[in-house]
């Protein structure tokens, strides 16, 4: 009896902790978070996103709908971060992290929004919708991007050195490929090194 009884508590001893381990146990997510980073000049540019997959649906015009700002990733706010001043879209940016958004078109240019608060774009809801000019107030900068054709399952950011000065930074998924640069400005610090001696 005495040999049962301690059968019986090393089982449900067992089972509790197993239990609790699988209960611990994630699924793999469903958009992944990624990293991209790449030094360009004296920069280094990064970018944390998390990365959805098409799955057969229709993004852009359904999910992601025409004229709403988006957070262009998934999950939290995609951010980049720049390790020095910069220049995009024609306006000087502080080093520092800024989220990236973008405005679909259904037809011509999409707008390209750099968040100075790395805020996430479900910050700017209001009675239940995106308030567009709120947003727009906390841009760093905005600018308009005419997007090309591509074929990517599962959004993509890269960041290509280009010349070493100025650097192209990409997103693609989908059939959409939307890109700009980025000025790491190394002449000018290339200038301030030389007046500083």
């Amino acid at each position: 009896m005495k040999l049962t009884k301690s059968f019986f508590l090393a089982f449900a001893l067992v089972m509790t902790t197993t239990i609790a381990v699988f209960a611990q146990l994630q699924t793999p997510a469903a958009s992944p978070a990624a990293t991209v980073s790449q030094v360009v000049g004296f920069t280094k540019i990064s970018i944390d996103y998390s990365s959805p997959a098409v799955k057969g649906r229709k993004i852009f015009g359904e999910i992601e709908k025409y004229g709403v700002t988006w957070r262009a990733g998934a999950n939290a706010q995609t951010i980049i971060e720049f390790s020095t001043p910069v220049s995009v879209g024609g306006k000087n940016l502080r080093a520092g992290k800024y989220s990236i958004f973008m405005t679909p078109s259904a037809s011509g240019e999409w707008t390209v929004h750099l968040n100075s608060k790395a805020a996430s774009v479900f910050a700017y809801m209001k009675e239940g919708a995106i308030d567009e000019e709120a947003v727009a107030a906390d841009d760093a900068v905005s600018f308009k991007v005419a997007p090309t054709a591509g074929n990517t399952e599962r959004l993509q950011y890269h960041i290509s050195a280009e010349n070493n000065k100025v650097a192209k930074v990409t997103m693609a998924w989908e059939k959409v490929v939307i890109s700009f640069m980025v000025d790491t400005q190394v002449d000018q610090k290339m200038e301030g090194f030389k007046s500083a001696f």
